[in-house]
């Protein structure tokens, strides 16, 4: 049907003709778009609560996925975990059914091996979960005149020593760099100290502020437009999480698109602070969303 009506339509002389055989209806939500989608040409996507959950993928995701790259966009694989590698997570994408290669996974410590790299470093200090230490290969350890220090979620393997060396290079000029500043995590459920507390320390004790690579920083959506080679503004950010996803995409120039599944909540949407340019059920309504 044309212009979204649904029967018989009126003609300019007020007589009704029948629509054309065939024709298939416009969906009025599309009408609605806003002009900013028709920009996109790469789609940010958050994994934990977006793309897939403790339970396996999301209802509809598989196929969201497999439609946007029968549209030629470009897809990025996005999430904030420090402690597993790109690998790991590609191969989980891999056995719940979405071909995806390692190049299109961003993690933390990937978005702070980009930047640092764009920086010019070469050497650095690193305080990291062993599993995640390739992704700064490129870049000589040295515990004597490091330019940076990376702090990631170490667990139990922090000490006394180690923070006392990570405050002395830092207090001798070199750059603090937290992969993420999340408070606390989860361990054999029980609650446990995440990297936020010791980056804050050293920032305390040294009066540096820590350059933050995951997210929400608009460094971490930064790293994800430099590994499409696609500008900031022809991207997309697709979550369930309004200040990680919604409120980085902003601050790196990209657009923003809320879920409503994972951590999402109605609390969302009614917050004054951080809006999104588009809300969705889940990512299954992606592809329609994109017109693609």
């Amino acid at each position: 049907m044309q212009n979204g009506r649904s029967g018989l339509e009126s003609g300019t002389s007020g007589s009704s003709r029948q629509v054309v055989p065939g024709r298939r209806r416009r969906d009025q939500s599309f009408e609605r778009m806003p002009r900013w989608l028709e920009r996109v040409q790469g789609v940010i996507l958050d994994l934990d609560g977006t793309v897939y959950d403790d339970g396996g993928l999301l209802p509809g995701a598989r196929e969201a996925v497999k439609a946007l790259r029968s549209a030629g966009l470009r897809l990025a694989f996005a999430t904030n975990t420090s402690r597993h590698p790109r690998g790991a997570l590609m191969a989980r994408l891999r056995s719940l059914g979405v071909p995806v290669s390692l190049d299109e996974v961003i993690t933390a410590p990937r978005a702070a091996a980009i930047w640092l790299a764009e920086q010019n470093v070469s050497r650095i200090s690193l305080h990291i979960a062993g599993q995640t230490i390739e992704e700064f290969a490129a870049f000589e350890l040295d515990e004597r005149s490091p330019e940076a220090v990376v702090i990631g979620d170490l667990g139990d393997k922090w000490s006394v020593d180690r923070m006392n060396r990570v405050f002395r290079h830092v207090l001798a000029g070199a750059r603090l760099v937290a992969l993420q500043k999340n408070r606390y995590r989860t361990r054999g459920g029980a609650l446990c100290l995440d990297a936020g507390p010791f980056v804050s320390a050293i920032e305390y004790a040294t009066d540096v502020i820590a350059i933050v690579a995951g997210k929400p920083s608009g460094r971490y959506f930064q790293a994800a437009a430099t590994l499409l080679d696609l500008p900031p503004e022809e991207l997309v950010v697709v979550g369930d999480d309004l200040r990680a996803d919604v409120e980085g995409a902003h601050a790196a120039g990209a657009s923003s698109i809320l879920v409503k599944t994972g951590k999402f909540s109605d609390a969302d949407l009614t917050d004054t602070r951080v809006r999104p340019g588009l809300v969705l059920d889940s990512i299954a309504d992606l592809p329609a969303a994109l017109q693609r």
